[in-house]
This record gives structure tokens, C-alpha cells and sequence, in this order.
């Protein structure tokens, strides 16, 4: 049998918290392989991260102790010196981050974040460099390398970004790389092509790969084997197709089977809480020159649908396609033209004075509820700050409605005093929801509420969404890169492809038979 490229036995890891010892990571055994691609799945905070941040030794050395080995080229990582490790690091085993957009530096240009990770960079010739980060950059297929060169990491989408650090990854062709959820905050077609890179370096250069996700239909289609963690051990680990058609422990049977509720029953007949007809949004382009005629780009062009009453609509598309211009818009945040009208009232031509009364039945929930929530104030602030503002409610009711909605969004009433950061992601979506709730809305967008959560936690909020609108007779607007979520929850789908709508309908229709090219490929990437 072949010899493993890099091997875990009996890995441990144990952090030092108020004097306490805490085993995150405990007796794990994993080999990777050249060619091969081994999968790393399971819900936060079961000890994915920390295993791979292991192999490199990069967890705190003041707080993280180590036991076992890990076995790379005759050296055992956990025990080698510093130069040692420090020679290995980036050369011959690297890493990509989860979010590139704060693993890059954002005061630098790429091409210098790219050469840092190329020893000797310091003596190259300037145009031996650019030939050298512009290489890089093709082979990671960014189109007009030579245009990105000495781009700002803000300048860049998200796949970019991605791609960039992919190239920073491979710049010293390692024997292993490890891919800490790569395409989490990536559009289905983007994470697609992404992964399907990976697969090409990797074939080029027989790395043996570490993919960590949460997302099983990637692994599925990228992994060779997969092993499941759960608090801190592997509780099964097998052939990737065999796992996901004969599963044998009990939580992956869980992982892989999440039931989805029945939807909500809709009425058709009766008028739309929601009606948006020619809908525009344009945004004005810098002038290059002074006297120069005023340009813009529109980001949604002519956009009209329906929502009903206890209906919940999918609104999906790539990054840039316009479907947070679109909701923004549906919101009054962002100038338009065109109609919406909300509850049999014309709101596109109110002034924000006129609007605000009506602004408490139209709440959103963010895509990353650490970023929407205030560090510096309490749940009980956060959740009851609409009613302070708009209702002006003595203290004792709001007080009360904010202990009554935590409960209903199955939070304990006793951590009000707590701040974000004590929370989960799932914990704190919860609070967003709560916030959102507290207000008694009619309609609620979704703008990406579950794309920074695990799956079983993406189905524990969709659970908890679907029996609030059963309840409150809620309306959504889902906006979610995550087709397969969509299908599983919405009544009907609008596909959004450069700011139109080119196709709407029942969503098992849209699926099962997709009308346009654009909206084949966009479901060939979730089913193939």
C-alpha cells in the first residue's frame, strides 16, 4: 500500500482555560495521501479547525498543549524545532483560510502578498516577479492577470480573492494543502469552479488535500474519503461514496438526513402583501474626466413580482447580480424607480418620514449576525431597540415583549444581559430573528441568513422560520446562494442574472425544468 503523504496518530489537543485543562481534539487518526482528497466534516465546534491548524502548529503555544504525533517526510511536526517547522510551512504543507477577505491584507497589493510566500522573492528583477505572480494568477484562472497584478484585495470578488489565495497556497507547489472551508462564502457556481481548480492543481502536482467543510454535496462530489468529527474524535470514516450511501453511525445518518418541514399553505387568490412592478435601480459611475457626461450602471433592471401573504420567495443569482441592490431597494434603503407596493399601499413614493411608521411590518435579517449586532450592547438592547424607537414603549412592556420573543425563538430569557459574543452563530442568528420578530412584521427578508452556519444548524433556523411563519403568517423573501436550501423552503423562485429576473416560477418547476441556460447551469451545480 502506498505510503501516506502526512500522518495524525493519536493526535491530541488540549487547551489551557482558567487554569482547566479542555480536550477539543481527542486521539485522532487520519492519513492523507498523494492525489487524494480526504474531507474533514462535522458542526462547529467539533474540533475541524483545530486539527488542521494542528498539522502547522499554528494554535496559541501559550494555551494549546499537543499529544500524539503527526508524521510528515520523516519528521514528527509536533516535536520538530522552529527552523524545522518554519522551512515546512508554506513550502511544503500550506493553507488556505475560510474567509480571504480578512486572511489578505488589505494594505497591501496582491502581487506583494503573493510574493512573500516565494522564498528568494527578495532577489527576483521586478519583471521576473511580475512573470512570476502573473503565472501564479493564470494558473489559478483569473482572467486579465496582467491587468490584476497590483489590484487591491478589495477590488476583487470574493472568487478572486479566493483564487488569490489559492495561489499563495500553491506559489512553492506543497505536497499537502489544506483547505479550511474554501467556497463557504462563495456562490454555488463560483464554489463549484473553485473546487474543480483545486482538483486540476491538484492532479498537476499530486498534492494530497485536507478539504474542511460543512457542505456535504461539495464533498460529495470532490472528496475521495471523508471522515466525520464530533466533539473532538472521528466517529466514522470511510470512502466518500460508500459514507454517503451507507452511513453507520448515528450522526452521520443525522448530518446527511435533516428533515425539512411541510410548507406553509399559500392563498393565490387574494391580493399580494407584496407587488413590485419596473423596478429600477442605477448607481452613477465616477467621471475619468472632468467635463465628462454623467454615466451609470444599472444594477436592477425592470424587476417585477409578487408576494403573498404566508409565501415564502427564493431570490437567487451570482454575486453582483443585483438580489441585495433588489431587497435594499424593496426596503427604501436605496433610491429606485418604478412600483412597490406594500399592503395595497404605494411606498416607492413616500418620504422616509411618511415610511417610517410603516417600516416596523418590513425587517430584514442579515447574512453574518456577528456583524449586524452591536458588540457594545446587550441582547436586551439589541432586540428591544425597534421598540424603544418606533413604539415608544415604557420600559416594563418592551421588556416583556423581548423576554416573550426569546422564548419563541428558543433562547433562554435568562441571557438578555449577555453580549454577541458569548453567543454561537446559530445562537446569534436567533437573536436577529428576535429582533426582526419583536416588531410583528408582515414580511421579513432573508438576505443569506444561514450561509455562515452549519448545515445542521442552517436546518435548525430554517425549522424555526418555518414554524414562526405558520404561527405569524409571515411572509419571506429568501435571498441564498444555496440552491438546495431554496428548493427545500420556498413556495417559488425568482433567478436574478446580471440585474434581471430572467425566470420565476413554483420552485419544484424552476428545478426540475429551468427555462433559461443561465438557470440550467446554476441547478446542474447543485445536482451533478
Amino acid at each position: 500500500m502506498t505510503e501516506p503523504t502526512l500522518q495524525l496518530q493519536q493526535l491530541g489537543v488540549r487547551f489551557v482555560q482558567q487554569q482547566r485543562l479542555s480536550t477539543v481534539v481527542d486521539h485522532i487518526d487520519l492519513s492523507l495521501y498523494a492525489g487524494k482528497t480526504t474531507a474533514l466534516v462535522g458542526e462547529s465546534g467539533s474540533g475541524k479547525s483545530v486539527t488542521a491548524m494542528s498539522i502547522l502548529r499554528l494554535l496559541p503555544s501559550a494555551t494549546a498543549a499537543y499529544q500524539g504525533k503527526i508524521l510528515f517526510a520523516g519528521n514528527d511536526l509536533l516535536a520538530c524545532d522552529d527552523i524545522t517547522l518554519r522551512s515546512i510551512r508554506g513550502r511544503d504543507i500550506a493553507m488556505i483560510f475560510q474567509e480571504p477577505m480578512t486572511a489578505l491584507n488589505p494594505l497591501k497589493t496582491i502581487d506583494k502578498q503573493i510574493l512573500e510566500c516565494i522564498p528568494g522573492a527578495d532577489k527576483m528583477s521586478a519583471s521576473e516577479a511580475r512573470r512570476r505572480v502573473t503565472e501564479l494568477l493564470r494558473q489559478v484562472s483569473i482572467h486579465n492577470a496582467e491587468e490584476r497584478y497590483n489590484a487591491w484585495p478589495h477590488q476583487l470578488s470574493g472568487g478572486q480573492r479566493q483564487r488569490v489565495m489559492i495561489a499563495m497556497a500553491i506559489a512553492n507547489r506543497p505536497k499537502v494543502l489544506i483547505a479550511d472551508e474554501p467556497t463557504t462564502a462563495l456562490d454555488v457556481t463560483v464554489a463549484r469552479d473553485i473546487l474543480q481548480l483545486l482538483k486540476r492543481l491538484q492532479q498537476e502536482n499530486s498534492m494530497a488535500v485536507l478539504l474542511i467543510s460543512h457542505d456535504l454535496h461539495l464533498v460529495r462530489h470532490y472528496a475521495d474519503d471523508v471522515a466525520v468529527m464530533k466533539n473532538g474524535r472521528i466517529v466514522e470514516h470511510k470512502a466518500c461514496q460508500q459514507l454517503f450511501t451507507h452511513p453507520e453511525h448515528a450522526y452521520t445518518r443525522s448530518l446527511l438526513h435533516i428533515p425539512i418541514q411541510q410548507k406553509n399553505t399559500v392563498d393565490y387568490n387574494a391580493a399580494p402583501l407584496l407587488k413590485v412592478n419596473a423596478l429600477d435601480v442605477s448607481f452613477a459611475v465616477p467621471k475619468k474626466k472632468l467635463f465628462e457626461k454623467q454615466h451609470y450602471f444599472r444594477a436592477v433592471d425592470h424587476a417585477g413580482f409578487t408576494l403573498h401573504a404566508g409565501e415564502t420567495l427564493g431570490l437567487v443569482g451570482e454575486s453582483g447580480c443585483g438580489k441585495s441592490t433588489l431587497a435594499n431597494a424593496v426596503l427604501k434603503l436605496l433610491p429606485s424607480s418604478g412600483d412597490i407596493i406594500f399592503d395595497r399601499q404605494q411606498i416607492s413614493r413616500l418620504t422616509e418620514k411618511q415610511f417610517r411608521p410603516l417600516r416596523q411590518f418590513i425587517q430584514v435579517v442579515f447574512q453574518d449576525p456577528f456583524a449586524s449586532l452591536s458588540p457594545r450592547m446587550t441582547v436586551e438592547k439589541i432586540i428591544g431597540e425597534g421598540l424603544m424607537a418606533i413604539q415608544a414603549l415604557p420600559q416594563y412592556q418592551w421588556q416583556k415583549a423581548v423576554n416573550d420573543v426569546m422564548l419563541e425563538v428558543g433562547l433562554d430569557p435568562a441571557m438578555r444581559h449577555r453580549y454577541p459574543h458569548e453567543f454561537s452563530g446559530g445562537q446569534r442568528q436567533r437573536i436577529a430573528i428576535a429582533r426582526a420578530l419583536v416588531m410583528r412584521p408582515r414580511l421579513i427578508i432573508l438576505d443569506e441568513p444561514t450561509s455562515a452556519l452549519d448545515r445542521t444548524v442552517q436546518y435548525q433556523i430554517l425549522e424555526l422560520l418555518l414554524q414562526l411563519q405558520k404561527r405569524h403568517q409571515l411572509s419571506y423573501l429568501f435571498i441564498s446562494h444555496d440552491l438546495s436550501l431554496i428548493h427545500a423552503f420556498c413556495h417559488r423562485v425568482l433567478v436574478m442574472h446580471e440585474g434581471v429576473i430572467i425566470e420565476q416560477g413554483d420552485s419544484d418547476d424552476v428545478f426540475q425544468h429551468p427555462q433559461q441556460d443561465y438557470t440550467r447551469r446554476l441547478v446542474e451545480a447543485v445536482l451533478n
